[in-house]
């Protein structure tokens, strides 16, 4: 046991390493615009974008990945019947009977109820295990090594503002750098590239409504699978992650709609096996 809890926690001191990495290049590159460039008629556009970006980042390395609740948890008494039967079907027959009163439309891939042996709860919609947190996040989008978090239900906002506000941050030194500080300039060049694509590529997820995992594994419903099904119109779709009122669009701050744990769909009017008092997610209209 002593040789695992070593390993364990050298592995979460190293996960830190790109996220001290790009603290590093961020304290430079404010040195390099600031002192050397001094370009005083820029510095207040320039620390504008550089506070909306520190605070982003922030926000989406130290927000905490929201979990299932207890009410995905299965009864002591149905997980110890669990536990000790051996057959997968009477096993999914539990699973089925607890199933019943919560907020459910997705299905593996052959159609059974999605449980997470590891963290012993019935995945919601648009949830999934994450290895290197282990932990079931709510509608997780990756694990993101660059800010050594899950990225999903809780933080998926902030890290969109991250990549909007490094784009523009990236793009701001290019823009003004000189000769003397050339490195800079390849330096942001180079972030801005790849920060440009991955940022168009979540800006047309959100637009979907979908998580990564989905865009590459689209969801099975009882319906059957279908990779629009949380799609609710491009509007719509934009306020599941930014939320109804747009002054607060552009802040680390969360609005997001939902309680992560229900979603609505364009299924739930023919899916005859949900209950109504589930197709509105909790919380949903809570500002």
């Amino acid at each position: 046991m002593a040789p695992t809890h070593v390993l364990r926690c050298c592995q979460r001191g190293l996960a830190w390493i790109p996220v001290i990495f790009i603290a590093l290049v961020v304290c430079w590159s404010y040195y390099a615009y600031v002192v050397e460039l001094c370009l005083f008629i820029y510095l207040t556009v320039f620390h504008v974008s550089f506070i909306m970006f520190v605070w982003s980042y922030w926000k989406t390395i130290f927000t905490r990945p929201a979990t299932p609740s207890k009410e995905f948890c299965l009864p002591k008494s149905e997980k110890e019947q669990y536990e000790k039967e051996q057959r997968p079907e009477t096993q999914q027959e539990i699973l089925k009977k607890v199933a019943t009163s919560l907020p459910l439309y997705t299905r593996t891939g052959a159609g059974a109820i999605r449980y997470c042996d590891r963290c012993q709860v019935i995945k919601p919609d648009r949830c999934h295990h994450c290895s290197a947190c282990d932990m079931c996040v709510l509608k997780m989008d990756h694990h993101c090594p660059w800010v050594n978090n899950c990225v999903g239900f809780s933080n998926y906002k902030f890290f969109i503002l991250f990549l909007t506000y490094s784009l523009v941050y990236c793009l701001f030194i290019a823009s003004h750098a000189k000769f003397h500080v050339l490195f800079l300039f390849f330096v942001a060049a180079m972030f801005c590239i790849s920060i440009l694509s991955l940022f168009t590529y979540h800006l047309w997820l959100v637009g979907k409504n979908r998580s990564t995992i989905e865009a590459f594994r689209a969801p099975v419903f009882r319906n059957g699978l279908d990779k629009n099904g949380f799609s609710l119109g491009f509007s719509k779709n934009i306020a599941q992650v930014f939320g109804d009122q747009k002054k607060y669009w552009l802040l680390p701050v969360f609005t997001s709609q939902g309680d992560g744990f229900s979603f609505p769909t364009r299924l739930v009017t023919i899916d005859p096996e949900q209950p109504t008092e589930c197709l509105q997610p909790a919380g949903l209209d809570k500002r």
